[in-house]
């Protein structure tokens, strides 16, 4: 079996639901008492966030460029960014690292294009549904992502970073982000995309009332198929 490296932290709500999934598919498949082999790299989301809100992206690239080449020496196989928006500096760290990065958004294209979406709802922070990093990375693809209206914008962004990175789910913004996903019928979304690893903590895919994408899922599977191939 091959060690995950896995940069967390971003926030400890999903990284703690990878740590999860990765460990329960290994058991899935392997049976008896498997478990994975991670390496977690956890770095303090407080210093990431305030990178984020003042654009300093360069310098919260080389804290995970950093953080890549410390899961290089300590043995990993495979790197992992254990979330949606750092993968806005993926091209950073691939290029601090020899390892393979598998990045989120190839999984997310694979099952798109598996199940032939193209015009996906994209969940996500105010940087994953604004910033270009992950529209242009469906679009290299053929897949023509919708985001919400700025107001729906805002107020996803808000239930992030005000709740869920906090570990705080409520009803009401449950039944928000439902609110966002049927508003997007009217613009002819054939699926939604859960564009930030702690959407799933509101509902399950199963729920959203389109056919919808976990990030985090996929994202997990692919290092799995990796780990285990």
């Amino acid at each position: 079996m091959r060690t995950i490296g896995l940069i967390g932290g971003m926030s400890w709500q999903s990284s703690k639901l990878y740590y999860e999934r990765i460990n329960q598919l290994v058991a899935d498949r392997l049976g008896g008492a498997h478990s994975a082999q991670i390496i977690l790299n956890s770095l303090d989301f407080a210093q990431i966030a305030r990178l984020q809100t003042e654009g300093r992206w360069k310098e919260a690239g080389a804290i995970l460029a950093n953080a890549a080449q410390s899961l290089e020496r300590a043995g990993a196989d495979v790197i992992a960014i254990g979330a949606n928006t750092m993968h806005k500096v993926a091209p950073q760290v691939m290029a601090s690292v020899r390892l393979p990065v598998i990045h989120i958004g190839d999984t997310l294209v694979a099952a798109l294009r598996r199940e032939a979406r193209s015009r996906p709802l994209l969940l996500g922070t105010r940087y994953t549904m604004e910033d270009p990093f992950m529209i242009d990375h469906l679009a290299n693809k053929g897949i023509g992502a919708l985001t919400p209206d700025r107001a729906d914008r805002d107020a996803l962004h808000a239930i992030i970073y005000d709740e869920l990175i906090k570990g705080i789910v409520t009803d009401k913004s449950r039944d928000a982000v439902l609110a966002m996903i049927e508003r997007s019928a009217t613009h002819e979304a054939d699926c939604v995309i859960f564009g930030c690893t702690e959407i799933g903590m509101l509902f399950p895919p199963t729920e959203a009332g389109l056919p919808a994408y976990d990030t985090l899922e996929l994202h997990a599977e692919a290092l799995v198929d990796f780990a285990l191939a």
